[in-house]
């Protein structure tokens, strides 16, 4: 693993490892926490991968769970893999840490999902529009940090057109009335609806609208999400397990148990089946920007 994969996969690996010995050698959370001295929830944010682990405390619990030298070998590993920092980490504390993660796993991914009914997704957001929301919800920011958080959010979008490891396969999905909500200022507005004309031109992402017309899909009971998929190692089993992002206002979800990936499976199932195909989306978007931004 090459280090501008970040420190995201090698941590979750480590996590789901440190777990399966744990529970094999029948230790609980709050024993490995006493032998740690430290929290239950340090010990449950290293196994969920949203934290790095330290050399020392991986070694106690190898011992403490009895793994064997090669398991060892291969958790403190992935230790100093985790370590290793993505091009994001370059604006520290302007990404809060669960981004920091979701990051990550974005740029390893084989393909994303999203879907959004409030918004275009930042990984399509033009400087323009980014700039309004954040002028718009996020007045306190000085324009020094405006600008830093904007930089990063259109720095993000070049996984899309990078060819090696080959870009992700990206498919949004947006309700119609994120195309007619107007972000302050019409030419702002106008320059997005063309930019998502440009993108859905290319083999590698596909934009479909949610048509008003269509009713509230189950997805209005999930809210905006991300789905993403990984690539398969070299025997054929996914790198990283199937996972849902789902962002709020301080913090995120990251879902990856079966039932979890059914679930919103049957969501995006049902908004595909609503949604208009490609040809229709782009022809509705560029109905709206002759209509209400021209």
């Amino acid at each position: 693993m090459h280090a501008t994969n970040g420190s995201s996969v090698p941590r979750r690996q480590l996590g789901r490892l440190l777990t399966k010995l744990r529970e094999d050698a029948q230790v609980t959370i709050e024993s490995a926490a006493d032998e740690l001295d430290c929290s239950r929830q340090k010990i449950w944010r290293i196994e969920r991968g949203l934290t790095a682990a330290r050399g020392p405390d991986v070694r106690v619990l190898c011992e403490l769970y009895r793994a064997n030298q090669e398991q060892a070998a291969v958790l403190l590993g992935l230790t100093e893999l985790s370590k290793a920092e993505g091009w994001w980490h370059a604006y520290g504390r302007s990404i809060p840490i669960w981004f920091s993660l979701y990051i990550g796993l974005e740029n390893v991914a084989r393909q994303v999902r999203y879907y959004n009914a409030e918004l275009v997704p930042g990984i399509l957001q033009t400087p323009g529009y980014a700039t309004a929301l954040f002028l718009h919800n996020r007045p306190e920011l000085s324009e020094e940090e405006r600008k830093k958080i904007v930089s990063l959010r259109i720095q993000r979008q070049g996984l899309l057109a990078r060819r090696l490891p080959p870009a992700p396969d990206l498919t949004v999905v947006l309700s119609e009335a994120v195309l007619r909500r107007p972000v302050p200022g019409r030419p702002v507005m106008a320059e997005q609806l063309r930019h998502l004309l440009a993108v859905g031109e290319r083999s590698n992402i596909t934009v479909r609208v949610l048509p008003l017309a269509a009713g509230p899909p189950l997805a209005a009971e999930a809210g905006t999400f991300v789905l993403l998929d990984f690539p398969t190692n070299a025997v054929g089993n996914p790198s990283e397990p199937p996972t849902v992002y789902v962002e709020g206002l301080t913090g995120a979800l990251y879902l990856d148990q079966p039932e979890e990936i059914i679930a919103y499976e049957r969501v995006w199932s049902g908004l595909e089946s609503l949604a208009l195909d490609e040809r229709q989306s782009m022809e509705l978007i560029d109905a709206i920007l002759g209509e209400c931004y021209e």
